[in-house]
């Protein structure tokens, strides 16, 4: 079932309105390494630290940006920056597979590309002015496929 109309060009150039799902900050509950969040926002948050008290501080904050605001206010860990990637693609992946109707969004998407566009200056995980690495949409697209793949294996048993 396709819950949202797709553009007509072959981009989705952000995630927000009928594409918020793919959002970070879209209401999503989400089990990751045993504690429960509302958002995948607030389970990459989380991530940033080490300290199990900090991580169920952020998962009852009541809104991803105020998880957002306390992720930048935490001692990372020292290894953040090499593992950060990993991170958000465990949280996306478990966003979607605990998350049915998600899943079925995301699979409606087919094979349009997946741009998290944005006017914050966020280029690292989207685009902001035409410039930007994108890893959020990567990850998406990834993910995608993934379930694609797993979908026909599936289905062929």
């Amino acid at each position: 079932m396709n819950t949202c109309s797709l553009p007509e060009q072959n981009k989705i150039e952000t995630f927000s309105g009928s594409f918020h799902f793919l959002s970070n900050f879209h209401p999503a509950r989400l089990m990751f390494g045993g504690i429960a969040y509302r958002t995948s926002e607030h389970a990459y948050q989380a991530q940033k630290t080490v300290n199990d008290n900090t991580r169920l501080n952020i998962s009852i904050l009541q809104t991803p940006g105020e998880a957002k605001q306390y992720g930048k206010a935490v001692k990372l860990r020292p290894d953040w920056d090499e593992i950060k990637l990993e991170k958000m693609q465990a949280i996306v992946r478990a966003k979607f597979t605990q998350n049915p109707l998600l899943k079925e969004k995301l699979l409606a998407t087919d094979d349009i590309e997946l741009e998290e566009g944005n006017a914050w200056g966020d280029t690292y995980w989207g685009i902001c002015d035409g410039e930007g690495e994108n890893h959020l949409g990567k990850i998406l697209m990834d993910l995608r496929k993934d379930l694609n793949t797993d979908t026909i294996t599936e289905d062929s048993l």
